[in-house]
């Protein structure tokens, strides 16, 4: 029996020591794939060295001066890209338990955690942390880099109120119409016979891309001078109507709701899922007491219902809200912030990319992480009472 329990165990050392072996190996081929990925002329450079190994002499040297093959060059690249991103980060993954496994069983079970947490916060503080910081300190320097309160300073004149003035209507009327649009629609649709077919309706447009909904809706606001035909929707009831054409999507102040009835059409259907599945969650004895008590629906529904869908309310409010303080995609489609309509998130890419004001564009993203931070301590807080309960 001893015999067997030695054979058993030198057994499972040898095949921990096989995987150890094999993952280090891995760990080292996904390390020259990383250099591959940083290289610009990775792919090229690869193929080549495949192509030489073939004895294509003529086709390497075309991929090295930038020609021949191109697009198996990219399909490599990708290649690369997916083995060393899924197979890296089980290889670590694999590599690293095992090392711990071999650990005495008290220290094993305090460094196993940390063996799936580090790489997480490894990379949060690469990718997240450190540009954050970086974006402060940026912030307060000039283009020379040295120390300045002019990006902040200039954040108090008036085109700069303006965008602030802008983000803050976004944020309250956009996240207001969304979340208030999503429980009227989850309240009416609970009730009848089709609501499946019914909230595809309104779920759907979350499918689109911000540009994209915004190109469709273009079309809905889109103006020709007086006297010619309208083919924009709206334009075409408004003229129906004897009234003169108007540019909604580029005339101050019509743009503003003009681009929030956008993300309104597109958010609804997001708020709508999360409110119905919190409504059909709330117990059906509550709801027949409170009507038995001599409550109709409409207080059924405020007094009852609402109050116990409170956190998904919550959630569903903030997730929109900080979605809305971050809004580019719509106004920087429409007109690029060039009719009132600017915001923080467009201002940002101008300064950056347009006057090569970095330090500017790194205080309106701190303005912006200011913003949104109270908003995620909220969901957070929601996210903690929820799971207290």
């Amino acid at each position: 029996m001893e015999r067997t329990q030695d054979s058993g165990s030198s057994g499972s050392y040898g095949s921990s020591r096989t995987l150890l072996v094999g993952s280090l190996i891995g760990l080292i081929f996904a390390g020259l794939g990383v250099k591959v990925l940083i290289d610009p002329h990775g792919g090229q450079n690869v193929l080549a060295s495949i192509y030489d190994v073939l004895g294509n002499a003529a086709g390497a040297d075309l991929l090295r001066n930038g020609q021949g093959d191109q697009f198996i060059a990219k399909l490599l690249l990708a290649s690369i890209a997916l083995l060393v991103g899924v197979g890296g980060i089980w290889l670590l993954f694999t590599g690293a338990s095992s090392w711990v496994e071999r650990l005495p069983p008290k220290i094993r079970d305090r460094v196993l955690p940390w063996v799936f947490v580090a790489p997480a916060l490894l990379l949060l503080s690469i990718y997240l942390v450190y540009p954050a910081v970086v974006t402060v300190i940026g912030s307060f320097l000039d283009k020379k880099g040295a120390f300045t309160l002019d990006n902040w300073a200039s954040l108090g004149t008036g085109p700069f109120l303006e965008i602030l003035r802008n983000n803050a209507i976004w944020l309250v009327v956009a996240t207001a119409g969304s979340v208030s649009l999503g429980l009227l629609a989850a309240a009416l649709f609970d009730r009848i016979r089709r609501e499946a077919l019914a909230k595809v309706f309104i779920f759907t447009p979350l499918a689109i891309s911000l540009v994209g909904a915004t190109v469709i809706w273009k079309f809905v606001y889109a103006w020709q001078p007086p006297g010619q035909p309208q083919y924009g929707l709206l334009n075409a009831i408004w003229t129906a109507l004897g009234n003169q054409p108007i540019s909604w999507a580029t005339t101050f102040p019509f743009n503003l709701p003009a681009e929030m009835i956008i993300l309104i059409w597109l958010q609804t259907g997001f708020a709508m899922v999360v409110f119905s599945a919190a409504i059909k969650g709330v117990s059906v004895e509550v709801q027949e007491a409170a009507r038995l008590d001599g409550a109709s629906d409409r207080q059924i529904f405020f007094k009852v219902i609402v109050p116990l869908i409170r956190g998904s309310i919550i959630t569903v409010t903030t997730t929109i809200a900080i979605a809305t303080l971050k809004i580019f995609d719509i106004v920087m489609s429409i007109s690029g912030g060039r009719n009132h309509d600017d915001v923080v998130a467009v201002r940002m890419f101008t300064e950056m990319f347009q006057f090569f004001n970095d330090g500017r564009a790194a205080a309106l993203a701190t303005v912006l992480f200011i913003a949104v931070l109270p908003v995620m301590i909220l969901n957070l807080r929601n996210f903690r009472r929820q799971a207290a309960m």
